[in-house]
């Protein structure tokens, strides 16, 4: 439960940034069908890759994490 609602904040956010999955995921330096993993809830997702999408949200953990 926790990996969807991680993804749909993921999703939120990427969609308030006005960037589409393959634009969001090049700035982060991510592949595009793993961070559409990402935000589909799929994925056991790593810190360290937590931890880019927030950078590239330019929002701290904490942020990212609000309502998870």
């Amino acid at each position: 439960m926790v990996k969807e609602k991680l993804g749909r904040r993921i999703k939120e956010l990427r969609l308030n940034t006005g960037l589409s999955q393959e634009k969001f995921a090049l700035k982060i330096g991510m592949d595009r069908t793993y961070f559409a993993s990402v935000e589909a809830g799929k994925r056991n997702i790593a810190i360290v890759n937590i931890k880019k999408i927030a950078d590239g949200l330019d929002i701290t953990l904490a942020e990212l994490f609000e309502g998870v």
